[in-house]
């Protein structure tokens, strides 16, 4: 069975107990929503921003230190949420706010993926971050939201962490053989990440060109969608877990899929560099980046 056609199942197929374990998944923050809501608004005051924030001190300090991260690159300190929205822009800086509001929901570890608490929300911010650039790169309207499908491409695996380490000798034995972890995670569960996070992302009513992008964020080409939100997440994902651009035979040999790059009108040259930013964010954001 071919990954197209077996995305094609229906929830019913999903065993029980997964099923119950998404609907069960908590709400999004509520933060996060009141901010979403802010950015798809033509003018956002910093106002408007700061009377969200003042609710949540934790978060307000959570969106700072991300600011000052050296991943997002601002040359000078910044103090408070005014100078941070200056720097960084009103739209751009209720990204990060939205990124960090997440933290929470994320900063765990994710038995079943071998990931420490808070890795999962270093990526997820790392392909957020590298969809915009992507999005930007290949001139695609700045009203489209990559962010945050991009964000939130992996929250299916907060869900199937567990299943999945009940299950790790027969996944394991599969990713050996050289099946890919999702293509295992169905083979073992009849489902997989990608599928239970746009689940929630549905739970949670989100427009479905970004549920579909977190649901085909690993084969775009399944996707019916010629939006590019599948692709731009793709390979945001894949840039974030690259080593390298293909300088050696095994990295040539885990390239990302020609026909995403062809439609994104990505070179090889390109890649290559594209490849090089990817893990030197990834290297700062990991490296200057801690919560308590």
């Amino acid at each position: 069975m071919t990954i197209s056609e077996s995305k094609k199942q229906t929830t019913s197929d999903i065993p029980d107990k997964i099923f119950q374990k998404v609907s069960t998944f908590p709400s999004m923050p509520q933060a996060a929503i009141k901010l979403r809501t802010l950015i798809s608004k033509k003018d956002v005051s910093i106002d408007e921003i700061e009377k969200i924030l003042r609710h949540d001190p934790g978060l307000a300090v959570n969106v700072l230190r991300l600011a000052n991260s050296a991943f997002f690159g601002i040359p000078a300190k910044v103090t408070n949420l005014k100078q941070a929205v200056m720097l960084l822009g009103v739209n751009r800086f209720s990204k990060i706010a939205v990124g960090a509001s997440m933290y929470k929901s994320m900063d765990t570890a994710v038995e079943g993926y071998g990931l420490s608490p808070g890795e999962l929300w270093l990526h997820s911010i790392a392909v957020s971050t590298t969809a915009e650039a992507l999005a930007k790169n290949r001139k695609l309207a700045e009203a489209n939201d990559f962010f945050t499908p991009a964000l939130l491409h992996d929250l299916g695996k907060l869900v199937l962490g567990k299943f999945v380490k009940a299950e790790q000798p027969k996944i394991d034995s599969l990713v050996a053989d050289g099946v890919p972890i999702v293509i295992a995670e169905r083979e073992v569960l009849t489902t997989d990440h990608a599928e239970i996070g746009a689940l929630i992302l549905s739970k949670w009513s989100f427009p479905d060109d970004l549920i579909n992008a977190v649901l085909w964020h690993h084969y775009p080409d399944g996707s019916e969608d010629s939006n590019l939100y599948p692709e731009i997440v793709y390979l945001a994902n894949f840039l974030c877990h690259s080593k390298g651009g293909g300088e050696s035979e095994e990295e040539a040999r885990n390239m990302p899929y020609s026909s995403v790059l062809d439609r994104l009108r990505i070179d090889s040259e390109q890649y290559i560099v594209l490849a090089e930013k990817a893990r030197n964010w990834m290297k700062k954001l990991s490296d200057t980046l801690t919560f308590d």
